[in-house]
């Protein structure tokens, strides 16, 4: 299968809800289209994770931020252009996503990708993806696909078949929380 219909397989999947194990812009991740509040709900099960710990989830370009949240700040699109590293930024205001990945206080954290495979992904299937890391809650960060459990992989309805091989160790983003005025704090160098 070429990178190209891989691509348009796991979007076809994505937009009937079903859970993938793939790489992303830094590690391999467990995602879901980020607009299905059941696919959504599938992973917390899937993962044991708690429901109120939220997901990051990605978009392909920083002009799309607009549509998830309901005023991006002007120094966002500066932070994202001149970061040197893959950056997932939490803002307020949370729109149009999955209820259940909106946090209690109305922030969702979001990264625009640089990643071949994932970027491609959500531009074929026009919607924001979550993105949470390939194990199962509790257990170590995988940061190469032949340290994701097989208990993970056995769990989810499709794994990708590209970029497997990779193995050079990547570091998840540095997360920042980003308020209204432009101000920001660092959550996770």
């Amino acid at each position: 299968m070429t990178l190209a219909e891989e691509v348009k397989h796991t979007s076809v999947l994505l937009k009937a809800g079903k859970i993938i194990l793939y790489p992303t812009d830094t590690i391999w991740g467990v995602g879901c289209d980020a607009t299905n509040q059941k696919a959504v709900q599938r992973m917390y099960k899937l993962k044991g994770r708690d429901a109120d710990k939220s997901m990051i989830i990605l978009l392909d370009s920083a002009e799309k931020l607009k549509k998830y949240v309901k005023n991006v700040p002007p120094i966002a699109y500066d932070l994202i252009k001149n970061s040197a590293s893959p950056l997932t930024i939490v803002y307020s205001g949370a729109q149009k996503v999955a209820k259940n990945l909106i946090a209690g206080d109305g922030t969702i954290a979001i990264r625009v990708v640089k990643g071949r495979y994932s970027g491609q992904v959500i531009k074929e299937l026009d919607r924001p993806l979550v993105s949470t890391s390939a194990n199962l809650s509790g257990q170590p960060t995988a940061i190469t696909f032949d340290q994701i459990s097989e208990e993970l992989k056995d769990k989810v309805d499709y794994v990708v078949k590209h970029f497997r091989e990779k193995t050079k160790s990547i570091r998840p983003s540095t997360v920042i929380k980003l308020e209204k005025d432009g101000k920001f704090t660092i959550l996770r160098p």
